[in-house]
């Protein structure tokens, strides 16, 4: 069994893409590369094979159904309640609130993007 992180990739789904990009641009403050993929138009996230992590891609077609019902994608953040205020600012929906877990050192949070999908925050805690 490998020692590295089995997930390597992921896809969120989307109706709306030039919508969904400037959601996670004005929330996460990403830049996009823009493919087509078997016929699927797809907005790569930033990635860099030397750093630790997956990346993936906002993706559209058919076969993709945005849902608050399905896998939970986290995402890392310095701050969950900054980010929760952009993903308001910019029509998300707060789905959970902030909480922190002590014992593991860090605070999650839930929120619905703007294509319908549920996505997660983690937020390290600092050592004060």
């Amino acid at each position: 069994m490998s020692s590295s992180n089995p997930v390597i990739y992921f896809e969120i789904p989307v109706n709306d893409m030039k919508h969904a990009e400037q959601f996670y641009t004005n929330v996460f403050n990403f830049n996009f590369e823009k493919d087509d993929i078997d016929g699927y138009e797809m907005s790569l996230f930033p990635f860099e094979e030397k750093n630790s992590g997956i990346t993936g891609a906002l993706a559209k077609g058919d076969v993709y159904k945005p849902t608050k019902d399905g896998v939970i994608i986290y995402f890392k953040t310095e701050d969950i309640n900054e980010s929760l205020a952009k993903v308001l600012k910019n029509g998300g929906e707060i789905l959970y609130p902030k909480k922190i877990n002590e014992k593991y050192g860090f605070a999650v949070a839930e929120f619905e993007d703007s294509e319908g999908n549920r996505i997660a925050l983690h937020e390290t805690l600092k050592n004060d």
